[in-house]
């Protein structure tokens, strides 16, 4: 019996620790190529990454895994996509994850959803050497996020998603109403929806790293789902009852 316990902890350590990636496509904020409410000239300039709202200010993709204890920056890389116009590497500090973030201009929030749902099919790997290390992300990544304005609420997608193969990949969607526009996409690639949003949100970085501190454990996609709701009440100060009412798991 002592035995069989040792294996399945063994077991449970090595799933835990095993090399994890993730994959962030982030639309910048931009009031003028946008339908959003407008927000400061700083924040809403898709063409500046550094003082975006979803990207370098205080809450911002970048900033706020550059801020967190848990994350620590490798590197600014280079992509010779010239839509994309920052792109980031991160590595959890205790855990053999990476986490690669693409700043795409926003007046491309199109293509940034279209190269988002590829990567939910499975499409589209993307290779990246780093400190004698070759990952992998985009259609190779276990999981794919997307941050932003939901730019499916202007306009529809004429593109069809298959899945390329049959390995488990998550997403996790923080943008407005997010479940109800996403779905008929998202049902195409195969990915299963671990977190989405059913109303508006503010689409910051706090709820995508406490459910991300949740996958990487392995928990539940219901937990992982209490993990984001609390991380958004935590913030918005919403209550517990309106942030699990927002977001949801599953289809």
């Amino acid at each position: 019996m002592k035995s069989l316990v040792t294996l399945l902890f063994f077991c449970f350590t090595l799933t835990v620790s095993g090399q994890k990636k993730i994959h962030v496509f982030v639309a910048l904020c931009d009031n003028v190529h946008q339908g959003i409410v407008p927000v400061p000239k700083s924040l809403g300039n898709g063409q500046n990454p550094r003082t975006n709202l979803y990207w370098g200010a205080l809450y911002g993709v970048k900033t706020h895994f550059k801020r967190s204890k848990d994350w620590e920056l490798v590197k600014t890389l280079p992509s010779n996509n010239p839509k994309i116009l920052e792109r980031v590497l991160f590595k959890r500090k205790t855990t053999d994850t990476y986490l690669l973030a693409d700043a795409y201009d926003g007046r491309f929030i199109k293509q940034t959803t279209i190269d988002f749902l590829h990567a939910c099919s499975g499409e589209n790997p993307i290779e990246i050497s780093v400190q004698d290390k070759k990952l992998s992300f985009g259609g190779n990544a276990s999981l794919l996020a997307y941050v932003g304005h939901d730019g499916l609420m202007e306009f529809s997608l004429e593109e069809k998603f298959k899945p390329k193969n049959t390995n488990k990949r998550d997403a996790i969607i923080l943008a407005c109403i997010s479940k109800d526009y996403f779905k008929p996409y998202l049902k195409q690639t195969g990915a299963n929806p671990l977190v989405w949003s059913t109303g508006l949100m503010s689409p910051e970085a706090y709820t995508l790293k406490w459910a991300i501190d949740g996958w990487i454990l392995n928990e539940s996609d219901a937990a992982i789902r209490e993990r984001a709701a609390k991380a958004y009440h935590n913030y918005q100060k919403c209550g517990m009852r309106g942030a699990r009412g927002l977001l949801v798991t599953g289809y």
